[in-house]
């Protein structure tokens, strides 16, 4: 009977110590992320305070990009016109080559199976 006293006062003492390991890394883990949390509302904090000082300029960027979209259209063109009336463009020949697929002549594996040629 005194050995099992023993042993349970022992299996006691080891849960207890077990308890209190665990609770001592979850307590360093909490303490990690409570510090990194206190961070990340310093960073918050900053880019608030700087959108603040943004934010009253924000409507006239828009207004300005407004205008500058609206003009791409045109000036793209303008540079098209530019570029089309500064490019040499290359003489045509005197007799137009024939239509070509760009692929090159098709050869068809039928024509091997029945023994065709064509004449080239």
């Amino acid at each position: 009977m005194t050995g099992l006293v023993v042993f349970t006062v022992i299996d006691i003492l080891l849960l207890i110590a077990g308890l209190a390991f665990y609770l001592y890394w979850v307590g360093t883990l909490l303490a990690r992320i409570a510090a990194n949390l206190e961070e990340c509302a310093e960073i918050a904090a900053t880019i608030v305070g700087h959108a603040r000082l943004i934010a009253p300029g924000v409507g006239h960027i828009n207004e300005t990009g407004g205008v500058v979209a609206g003009a791409l259209p045109l000036l793209y063109g303008m540079a098209e016109e530019i570029v089309a009336d500064v490019t040499p463009r290359p003489e045509p020949p005197a007799v137009p080559e024939p239509a070509r697929p760009a692929s090159g002549t098709r050869r068809s594996r039928l024509h091997d199976a029945v023994g065709f040629a064509p004449q080239r």
